[in-house]
């Protein structure tokens, strides 16, 4: 077919059984969704193509792929099944979440303005903090816990609302109709990155949401091997501004990464049911245990939001952060303690990890806003795997009584 622009037109769901796929339940999507055997070789699974770049029939006449920064067949069929478990038309792969935001941000003209939940992930808080203002978008910081107060911190320049739920480290909720309501009243654009929840948990689109982020290091690729962000929409302007930044920045996830990726997302419901299995059973642990302070896990009817939790996610995932008795030292015994648990950064993977918040991932936000937004030395962020719920509490159990002596 002859075709002369630089991004593919059939990104979204033009496959023979599409429409089929799209209609189906979670699990047949994440198999099926941009799987079409190869209709060279019949091979059920389609091939990785690490090839750069393409033959033309004739000058710019091609079968949708010229060159693979522009796109790629494995990263299409990847973007195809990612955009069809948030229920989008579209799906962008990027070279890393954080890639994803900056290129999201580099879709606004200069002199916009954002407004971010103030508990952000420590990198997104990095990137508006100290880069974003090198492009001319001030980004104000705000606690949507409230929703309403979307409405007071919007300006005439603003141009998106970007939040997070639940927020990382200390799973605090926003209301995504709510405020997709506020920021839709005032034009304004909302972006949720559902990365903690991912597609299986919470579907934000549905919600309100313009633009859907993940990190697709985490839940959805699942297996701690691969970087790479992903950005679904179902707004064809917003997907044509962001294709053509996609292909013009060049942060593009490699094919192979993309193939793993791909190859991940396809176990994603059945890893999900057991992260928020085990969670649930270690969080209910916790909150009983002598030797901890307090537990912050929305399935838990202690958690300030549990009933937002209930109405706008699907379960309740596999995070938990809990506040140990005690200081820095005892939070450290704690982490050194575990035998099941890494002590490592990231989160999502089938392994479980466990990590320190302050000295950690969110080393880079200042010890004023780590003390406003809860963030002490004591407190004790875990990523739960999918190894046996019983080994999981045994090691808790032991690491807990090991760091009280």
């Amino acid at each position: 077919m002859a075709h002369h622009s630089s991004v593919p037109s059939d990104r979204h769901f033009t496959h023979d059984h599409s429409a089929e796929v799209f209609a189906a339940n979670f699990g047949t999507r994440a198999i099926h969704a941009g799987q079409n055997p190869d209709p060279v070789t019949g091979a059920v699974i389609p091939p990785l193509s690490l090839s750069t770049t393409f033959k033309q029939h004739g000058a710019g006449d091609y079968n949708g792929f010229d060159y693979s920064r522009s796109g790629n067949p494995t990263r299409h069929a990847f973007e195809t099944a990612v955009a069809a478990l948030e229920r989008a038309k579209y799906g962008l792969a990027f070279s890393s979440g954080s890639a994803t935001t900056a290129t999201i941000m580099n879709s606004l003209p200069a002199g916009s303005h954002v407004v971010s939940v103030n508990d952000v992930y420590g990198g997104t808080y990095r990137y508006f903090t100290k880069v974003a203002g090198a492009l001319g978008v001030d980004v104000t910081f705000v606690d949507l816990k409230d929703a309403a107060n979307v409405a007071s911190a919007i300006k005439a320049n603003t141009k998106l609302v970007w939040v997070e739920t639940p927020t990382n480290p200390t799973l605090r909720l926003v209301d995504i109709k709510a405020v997709s309501e506020v920021a839709h009243q005032h034009g304004v654009k909302l972006v949720v990155d559902n990365t903690f929840m991912s597609p299986y948990f919470q579907n934000p689109l549905e919600l309100g949401a313009d633009i859907v982020v993940h990190s697709v290091t985490k839940y959805i690729n699942g297996h701690s091997d691969v970087v790479m962000g992903v950005a679904v929409t179902n707004d064809e302007a917003i997907y044509t501004k962001l294709a053509f930044l996609q292909n013009s920045i060049g942060a593009v996830p490699s094919a192979f990464d993309c193939f793993l990726a791909n190859r991940g997302l396809k176990t994603l419901h059945l890893r999900m049911r057991q992260h928020a299995a085990s969670a649930q059973a270690i969080a209910e642990f916790l909150e009983a245990s002598p030797y901890v302070e307090n537990v912050i896990y929305p399935g838990l009817a202690s958690h300030p939001q549990h009933a937002l939790a209930k109405r706008q996610q699907k379960g309740f995932g596999g995070m938990i952060s809990f506040r140990i008795k005690g200081n820095l030292a005892t939070a450290n015994k704690f982490l050194q303690k575990v035998k099941f648990f890494t002590l490592a950064e990231s989160l999502g993977g089938v392994e479980s990890l466990c990590e320190l918040p302050a000295t950690m991932t969110h080393g880079s936000v200042s010890p004023e806003d780590r003390a406003a937004l809860g963030i002490t030395e004591n407190l004790i962020r875990l990523s739960v795997g999918i190894e046996d719920t019983e080994d999981l509490l045994n090691d808790i159990k032991q690491a807990l009584e090991g760091a009280s002596k």
